[in-house]
């Protein structure tokens, strides 16, 4: 039996949306809450842990994927197994709190696992050189993993922009695999992650319903990050690929880390300093920012990608070309300036479209 990648994303989309207001009620009754405080970019209680949804669709999507043959059954225990420890300690610190050694644990854990389980980095290619990444490289391998999970957890914090991006890069990462013939299941896996998202997604665009909670942000770019690698080992070009339909993301979690540690700041401390925060309160709402991202994936990032995949050569230069302005205009936009706290700022309120 064999599905079209429309197909499964629309099972999973249906799945996910029922899911999901399931969630919502059920949440609501057990008055399992997300109550503004000063850090946040939300005014009203809101119902979370809507990323259950994700995680339980997507799972048994590469279940019954993995055990049909439609994807390699190292890579389906690659995503299950480790996307599960990611989201079982994201639904832990949604509810109480994980201590961040935990977390950080348990994400570098499945991190080694999916490096154990895809046989490590695969190639990379730079130019006309194909290079070997083996030995040391498979810790930066780790870190990326780790870094691209916790991403996406902090830039899960308006309305609607994580699900957006995971639909976005998913699909788009779907059809250019096909494209590109990158095998392993990669198209399928992604399309099954993109359904889902969609599905929470109706339930989260602003104003929201459910957030998605650490459960579905970090099991997100858990997924992400695996099928970059798996996509990479068909196709060493693809990683730029990848990288380019993630850079919205890429530029403004880097870029607000980055300047966050050279204030010597606690990076895992909650705050509001992202460019994607600072833009939601001048402009005094989530939905345009989200539409605003959104547009630029699908102007900017998604010819870049496109071209890279067309020219394999070039394609780490590509990813120069499409990064730097978006540099610029994260810088521009506030990305890891400091808030500076007063008790006016710690009263202000940030609408949430209504």
């Amino acid at each position: 039996m064999s599905f079209s990648v429309l197909q499964i994303t629309l099972l999973a989309f249906v799945l996910a949306a029922v899911g999901t207001a399931v969630l919502t009620r059920y949440t609501r009754t057990l008055s399992s809450l997300d109550r503004p405080n000063e850090r946040s970019s939300h005014t009203v209680p809101t119902p979370r842990g809507g990323g259950i949804a994700i995680v339980a669709t997507s799972t048994l999507g590469f279940f019954l994927a993995g055990l049909l043959g439609a994807i390699q059954t190292d890579v389906a225990l690659a995503l299950i197994g480790g996307g599960l420890a990611v989201a079982a300690v994201g639904l832990a610190d949604d509810h109480g709190g994980v201590s961040t050694k935990v977390r950080l644990g348990v994400h570098t854990s499945a991190a080694l696992w999916a490096l154990l389980i895809l046989d490590g980095v695969p190639s990379v290619q730079i130019g006309a050189e194909l290079i070997e990444l083996n030995g040391l490289w498979s810790l930066v391998g780790v870190v990326g993993i780790v870094w691209v999970l916790n991403l996406f957890n902090f830039m899960d914090g308006i309305d609607g922009i994580a699900a957006s991006e995971a639909i976005f890069v998913t699909l788009a990462g779907s059809l250019l695999a096909i494209a590109m013939g990158i095998a392993s299941g990669v198209s399928l896996a992604a399309a099954i992650i993109a359904g889902s998202g969609l599905g929470f997604l109706i339930w989260n665009w602003p104003p929201a319903k459910i957030f998605m909670g650490d459960v579905g942000s970090g099991y997100l770019g858990y997924l992400i990050a695996i099928l970059v690698l798996v996509s990479a080992v068909d196709s060493p070009v693809a990683i730029w690929v990848w990288l380019i339909l993630g850079g919205g993301f890429f530029i403004d979690a880097t870029t607000t880390l980055v300047r966050r540690l050279a204030r010597r700041e606690r990076v895992y401390e909650a705050h509001r300093e992202h460019a994607y925060q600072w833009l939601a309160r001048r402009w005094d709402s989530h939905r345009p920012v989200t539409i605003g991202l959104m547009a630029v994936n699908l102007i900017w990032l998604l010819p870049f990608a496109v071209w890279s995949a067309l020219q394999p050569d070039r394609a780490a230069f590509i990813v120069v070309g499409a990064y730097l302005p978006l540099l610029i205009a994260a810088v521009l936009a506030g990305a890891g300036r400091a808030e500076h706290r007063t008790q006016a700022t710690i009263a202000e309120k940030v609408s949430v479209d209504g």
